[in-house]
């Protein structure tokens, strides 16, 4: 079992920053590529970002091509999400998942563990 808790969501206006956090525990976390997705009101959970065993390999939704950088620090059993020019279109609960596919996958199924989401919002 892995337990994934995130942290770092808020309130933020247009075109401001936060950095989202997701501590992982119970197995080695250098073990699993992460990704971190989203889920706005009444739609589907959807990718946004992945990081892969070593960090070697990053992936991105377009949407946040250049906004958002996904890291990870495997001594700290920590994955980040830095989301800078927020817009209110990125309005979402954000979690951070583990998975232990070796590819980046953007389908929610390949995850095996998941976070209990944190809140980021955005107003205009």
């Amino acid at each position: 079992q892995v337990q994934l808790v995130e942290s770092g969501g808020g309130l933020v206006q247009a075109g401001g920053s936060l950095r989202l956090s997701c501590v992982a525990s119970g197995r080695t976390f250098s073990d699993y590529t992460m990704g971190w997705f989203r889920q706005a009101p009444g739609k589907e959970r959807e990718f946004v970002a992945g990081i892969s065993r070593t960090g070697g390999s990053i992936k991105y939704d377009d949407s946040v091509k250049g906004r958002f950088t996904v890291s990870r620090d495997n001594a700290k059993n920590t994955v980040y999400l830095q989301m800078n020019s927020l817009k209110p279109e990125d309005t979402a609960v954000y979690y951070c998942a583990a998975s232990r596919v070796l590819f980046i996958s953007k389908s929610t199924v390949q995850y095996d563990y998941w976070g209990q989401g944190t809140q980021v919002t955005v107003s205009s």
